[in-house]
């Protein structure tokens, strides 16, 4: 099924309804003028369902409709385990980290590590922080984005990608741009219910379509039954995809580090609840969140199992022309990130077309808009401010975060294209972030919880994890990226903790933070939530184990 006008015309009401709403919310009162705790922080105004609804926007992107869908067709659902483990994740960052970046009012990461190490050490990271979402995270967004609507509005051949890129580039910065996180916060609410109802259509209609008889129930039963082997959590040692899920490791090993990397240090994740209005604000919009994570695989994974079976035709399959074609590349080789696409293309109807691409769109879109505002915020705090204009005014702030956020966008425009020949976009993602985010993790952990730690420790922990991640990358070491995550995690730990002990074995470091049992008190609400979830997730483990 082709994209008609009718598809054409919600698709293009949505772009022009986000771009007018980001616009709206973000504008200032007669009188106001924007300044950088507005821009960057929202003026701390956000409620608990917009800092819920954000977060959710902010993660889920192309690398995780597009990638994650393609993972499941490649490996099935254990892939699921990075929404699922998130979700409990969500609550230990509530509960542990968020009381203690509140109480210290910080704008970024970079500025938690300066209070607890030093500017040298922050520093770094900053730039480390903003190469990353630059070079992997807003390149990797983009592309898949771009390759997801060449294949749903165009012919699959790639005529459509660069267009779609810059397309997609423009509606993120025409509002994000000038309304800053308030923009991006408030808009992410609507883009939320719009990915949720999108990816529910698209799950309901490709279930329907597997079988030729029909039926959501009788597609679901026809998958689990001809897929079985697809509906694992966790992975045996022979299974192909054990390099990259593998097995109970990934419940109790390098899954971990990947998580609370994510969703405790990555600045255009947590910034949102930095904005929130209280600390019990924060909280309660991050068991929120947890709560839409334990939803998405439904509509993001299940579709790629459902493509996976419509490309391998088990008996009692639908017949669908094509498929086959469709997924293999001219060197025979799989295409998986082709699922979700595909089936857009394919079986949503018109008129509905127009409200799944738009739903698609919104999730790109939100997630580029708010790594654009995260790259803004650390350049100009962590790095313009401190090192280029310490008396730099709020209007001057202002315009230097907006420039920052073009040049980024610029600069990921050109990269881009080159990601073409990836297999799995997704686990090239967290295979190469995993690189740096276990030495991170870990002095960012301990500078938390263990008043010990000292600046000397911490950077020499965060420039050596760098050669023993590589070292532990030797294919003769044979082991998987989440195992090398883990190790790497570990030795930085050892490494950090000898060296700060050999120069401060008996006091206390100085900057510690001087933490009490009441700081990590949490309501009867979020409490409530933290133990559904963890109970939610108990079952959901044991069933599909």
């Amino acid at each position: 099924m082709n994209f008609t006008s009718l598809d054409y015309i919600i698709f293009v009401g949505y772009i022009i309804g986000i771009v007018a709403l980001g616009l709206f919310v973000s504008k200032e009162k007669k009188g106001h003028e924007k300044n950088s705790n507005d821009y960057f922080l929202a003026g701390n105004k956000l409620t608990w369902w917009a800092i819920g609804a954000s977060l959710i926007a902010a993660n889920i992107s192309a690398e995780q409709i597009i990638g994650m869908s393609g993972s499941g067709f490649a490996g099935g659902l254990a892939i699921a385990s990075y929404e699922w483990m998130a979700a409990l994740t969500l609550i230990i960052v509530g509960k542990f980290f968020l009381p203690i970046f509140i109480e210290k009012k910080i704008y970024t990461i970079p500025e938690y590590i300066e209070q607890r190490y030093n500017t040298t050490l922050k520093t770094i990271l900053a730039i480390f922080w903003i190469f990353l979402f630059v070079f992997v995270n807003l390149t990797t967004v983009m592309f898949l984005g771009a390759k997801a609507l060449d294949t749903i509005m165009g012919t699959g051949d790639g005529s459509l990608l660069v267009p779609a890129m810059i397309g997609l580039a423009f509606v993120a910065a025409a509002y994000s741009l000038y309304g800053g996180l308030s923009a991006v916060a408030w808009t992410d609410v609507i883009q939320v219910i719009l990915l949720v109802l999108g990816g529910i259509i698209t799950t309901v209609i490709a279930l329907d379509y597997v079988t030729p008889d029909g039926g959501v129930i009788n597609g679901l039963n026809h998958i689990i039954d001809k897929a079985g082997d697809k509906f694992h959590m966790i992975l045996a040692k022979d299974n192909p995809e054990f390099n990259n899920l593998p097995g109970i490791a990934v419940l109790i090993g390098g899954m971990w580090i990947a998580n609370l990397y994510y969703w405790g240090f990555n600045q255009y994740i947590i910034q949102r609840t930095l904005a929130a209005k209280s600390l019990k604000e924060a909280q309660r919009g991050i068991a929120f969140a947890a709560f839409l994570k334990l939803i998405i695989p439904l509509i993001v994974v299940i579709p790629g199992i459902v493509a996976f079976v419509m490309f391998s035709q088990p008996e009692g399959t639908a017949i669908i022309e094509g498929a086959k074609e469709a997924f293999t590349k001219l060197d025979g080789s799989v295409n998986y990130d082709k699922a979700y696409p595909w089936l857009i293309s394919s079986f949503i109807p018109t008129g509905l077309k127009g409200v799944v691409v738009a739903a698609l769109t919104a999730a790109i879109i939100s997630s580029l808009a708010s790594m654009l505002n995260s790259t803004a915020t650390i350049f100009t705090m962590d790095i313009y401010k401190p090192y280029m204009n310490k008396t730099a005014s709020e209007k001057n702030l202002v315009k230097i975060g907006r420039i920052v956020a073009a040049v980024a966008l610029v600069i990921a425009l050109f990269i881009a294209p080159f990601l073409k020949s990836l297999p799995q976009v997704f686990q090239y993602i967290q295979e190469y972030t995993g690189l740096v985010s276990p030495g991170i993790l870990a002095v960012s952990m301990l500078g938390l919880f263990w008043k010990k730690v000292t600046t000397r420790g911490a950077i020499w922990g965060a420039i050596l994890s760098i050669p023993v991640a590589l070292v532990l990358k030797f294919p003769t070491m044979e082991l998987p990226f989440m195992d090398q995550m883990m190790y790497t995690f570990l030795i930085t730990i050892v490494i950090t903790s000898m060296i700060s002990l050999s120069s401060n074995q008996y006091d206390d470091d100085p900057k510690g933070f001087n933490l009490t049992a009441k700081l990590f008190s949490t309501d009867k609400v979020f409490n409530i939530a933290s133990y559904t979830i963890c109970l939610i997730l108990a079952v959901l483990y044991a069933v599909f184990w």
